[in-house]
């Protein structure tokens, strides 16, 4: 059936009664028709839709990307992404109740469970009288809600419970969210629909929420104590994890950074993400381009796309790669960590380093030309001096006598120090809150996520689904589950289906594992989820938030969750004891 846009207007009230917002949102309807389908589309478009500016980099991904040991942000050359210092401090871990990222992701975040509640409410009278389309997408609003307050208390410690837009919520913490979220994943798990593709909430995508739950349990009932791991809890990560990888509806991805492309919807490894395949208002490329030089051009037809020289990889994060291979560099040993898909000329100056060097030695031949629309940027992690279009003193792009676009060293145009205009985009291992530390070139960077082709301007749009749940996870968390409760050889087996899956490139598929313990499954699943917005809880969970990195020493246990923003707490002021601020802050 061919796709269309449902476009729906909805006013909603907020989860605290204090305000209320006009939302417009357009969804992709995969399967609906007639008045009353438009209905049934237009109540959930703005729920799944909202979820863009949930995951935006400035919202609720950035707060589970900064404060980890894998991503740094510091003060650009004194010019770029100071922003009132929040991801200095959101580093750190130096938050207060008015960090602008706690407030942008904890606004975004409950605004997103406002609109599956708005949903619920145009939904529930219709299947009562018998709709069965209105009951599963009853069913999915429900399940998405129950992800979305996971997510709150995952970094604020509470859930809010709400049934009606007139009801105050109620406030709920520890083993009681644990309750709540639980109760609405299985009251849906069994009658929700399973063929809807990711971009919808199924089955096994609720089997997979109900796995995440129970794998964390231990730290949602105590979050500021050590976790114990309970062998109830790690028995029901192995039921729901194994009716997933049980039912051969999803297969590993050969190719790891296909299933971070612009075709990813198809791709068989996810379970659950965002589709981006052109419909929404607020569809972005932002975790594509964050971290890009700000001097790189990755699609060059389109000429205004760039990156932003925004968060790179912490060393503490990269050398976590250099131990576990050791002698042999990780981009050879593991596909994982990098793709390599430009063509660099077999000249001298691509094997020197050094800036300096690289200038003497750049010579006529020192560029490749390729079609505009056929130019890709390597992947994965990126070291050292970068290749791509090169902007001449008009603004326009170098080209080859056939009119095709030329691929040099890439010059730092942007930016600040001594590197700006008259060296390279040169990444470095060492990057910190100092002035050298902080140079626009500083840092390893991630480029997980292709640019997308189908962008109208490469940054605003794309078409590559954001990825929420896939089977690696999956596998993943039962080996931890199985590691937890004592089966080393199971939860090992996991592993190594995971690290030997990537097969596309097979002189880089990692050899697979000969022993595990709880560092190297931590180890393996920062190899495999990197830059996924995981690594924050996955170190509460392995009891490594407390330890030091670059440029982060605190070790108190307060601040494995976030503050609630004085905003909300204010808001919420006029009814006694309703929303208590978070011990330490």
């Amino acid at each position: 059936m061919k796709n269309k846009l449902i476009i729906s207007s909805l006013v909603l009230v907020s989860l605290l009664t204090w305000s209320c917002t006009d939302l417009e949102e357009e969804l992709l309807d995969e399967s609906l028709t007639g008045a009353q389908a438009e209905v049934i589309s237009g109540a959930i478009a703005p729920a799944y839709g909202y979820i863009s500016w949930t995951w935006r980099h400035t919202n609720y991904y950035g707060l589970q990307l900064i404060p980890s040991d894998e991503a740094i942000l510091p003060y650009r050359g004194g010019t770029d992404w100071f922003d009132g210092g929040k991801f200095l401090a959101a580093h750190s871990h130096n938050f207060t109740p008015t960090n602008d990222l706690v407030a942008s992701g904890w606004n975004e975040l409950t605004t997103n469970i406002s609109r599956t509640l708005a949903a619920i409410e145009v939904l529930t009278p219709l299947a009562d009288d018998g709709d069965v389309e209105a009951a599963g997408a009853l069913y999915e609003m429900k399940a998405l809600r129950a992800y979305l307050n996971m997510l709150l208390l995952d970094s604020w410690g509470i859930v809010l419970k709400k049934e009606s837009s007139e009801e105050l919520s109620e406030v709920l913490r520890t083993q009681d969210a644990i309750d709540y979220i639980e109760s609405e994943l299985l009251s849906v798990v069994d009658v929700i629909n399973d063929d809807k593709g990711p971009g919808r909430m199924s089955r096994s995508a609720v089997y997979g929420f109900l796995a995440r739950l129970n794998l964390n349990a231990a730290v949602y009932r105590d979050p500021y104590g050590t976790p114990n791991f309970t062998q109830a809890d790690m028995d029901q990560v192995i039921t729901y994890t194994s009716y997933i990888i049980d039912s051969g509806n999803f297969s590993l991805s050969p190719e790891y950074f296909e299933l971070f492309n612009d075709e990813n919807h198809s791709n068989p490894e996810l379970i659950f993400a965002l589709d981006q395949r052109g419909v929404l208002t607020q569809e972005h490329s932002r975790w594509a381009y964050w971290s890009i030089a700000g001097s790189m051009f990755p699609r060059p037809e389109w000429p205004s796309a760039d990156g932003t020289d925004g968060p790179a990889v912490t060393s503490d994060f990269y050398q976590t790669w250099v131990d576990a291979y050791g002698d042999v560099d990780p981009a050879d040993a593991d596909a994982r960590f990098y793709q390599k898909n430009t063509l660099v000329p077999d000249v001298q100056m691509a094997d020197l380093e050094g800036r300096e060097k690289l200038l003497e030695t750049e010579t006529e031949d020192s560029f490749y030309c390729v079609q505009d629309v056929a130019f890709e940027m390597d992947r994965g992690i990126l070291r050292g001096i970068q290749w791509g279009p090169r902007k001449g003193d008009d603004g326009q792009f170098l080209t080859c006598e056939d009119g095709t676009i030329k691929i040099l060293p890439v010059r730092q145009i942007k930016g600040n120090g001594p590197s700006r205009d008259i060296g390279y985009v040169d990444h470095t291992l060492e990057i910190d809150f100092t002035n050298e530390g902080s140079l626009h070139n500083t840092g390893y960077r991630a480029s997980k996520y292709q640019f997308s082709r189908t962008s109208p301007n490469g940054n605003g749009n794309s078409s590559v689904d954001l990825v929420l749940m896939r089977l690696a996870e999956v596998y993943l968390m039962r080996a931890e589950a199985k590691l937890r409760n004592g089966d080393a050889a199971g939860a090992l087996a996991d592993v190594n289906v995971v690290r030997t899956s990537r097969t596309a490139r097979p002189e880089q598929t990692p050899d697979p594992l000969t022993a595990v313990d709880t560092d190297i499954l931590f180890r393996e699943r920062g190899f495999e989820l990197y830059w996924e917005g995981f690594r924050r809880g996955d170190q509460i969970r392995f009891g490594k938030y407390e330890d030091t990195w670059t440029e982060k020493t605190d070790t108190d246990v307060n601040h494995r969750l976030f503050p609630i923003p004085q905003s909300a707490v204010d808001g919420a002021s006029g009814v006694d004891g309703f929303l208590e601020q978070n011990p330490g802050y």
